[in-house]
């Protein structure tokens, strides 16, 4: 096989193998986080814009494997980590961030009984053949935080500011003229 990340297989397959599947692409391989960052992006000054930002790695390694219950079900385990640039919301300037996910999920056909383990969770499959590409798609896109902002206060406009605000950028003030038209 090629690309196993890109190969439609069915999990009972990549299971019964023991398949690893080890990884490094870009985000511009991925279609769907590529357009959220982009709308992300899109919100910046064109001088703030980063280049490069579809170059930014997203790497890891998926095992598949079955559970050692008498079911012995398809599962998917492993690590995947993505290097995205986005906007902080406190100073609305860019920002790197680093989403590290470690799937463990059992793939079940969305037409079977549950099985409800704890440490597993249940990713349901609505057709018979999967690329595990989709699935490492997801879950980046699930782990993006609603929010994003500067963990140090340093590295943040809005927080970095001295605080007598000699420093400090005017101020956008978007309903200061409609208070102005209103009186």
């Amino acid at each position: 096989m090629g690309n196993l990340l890109q190969a439609e297989c069915t999990p009972i397959e990549l299971a019964i193998s023991s398949q690893v599947i080890e990884f490094n692409n870009k985000i511009s391989h991925f279609d769907g986080l590529t357009n959220i960052i982009e709308k992300d992006l899109a919100t910046l000054d064109l001088d703030k814009m980063p280049t490069g930002w579809r170059d930014g790695d997203v790497y890891g390694e998926l095992q598949f494997g079955l559970t050692e219950t008498e079911k012995r079900v398809p599962m998917m385990a492993g690590s995947v980590t993505a290097n995205v640039d986005a906007v902080c919301q406190r100073c609305l300037g860019p920002m790197k961030l680093e989403i590290q996910i470690k799937p463990k999920l059992l793939l079940l056909d969305s037409k079977k009984p549950k099985d409800d383990r704890d440490e597993f969770e249940v990713w349901e499959l609505t057709k018979t053949e999967f690329r595990p590409h989709d699935i490492v798609e997801e879950l980046l896109i699930m782990a993006l935080p609603l929010s994003v902002m500067h963990n140090k206060t340093t590295d943040c406009e809005a927080l970095s500011s001295s605080a007598d605000g000699e420093d400090r950028q005017e101020l956008v003030r978007p309903f200061a003229a409609l208070r102005s038209q209103m009186t």
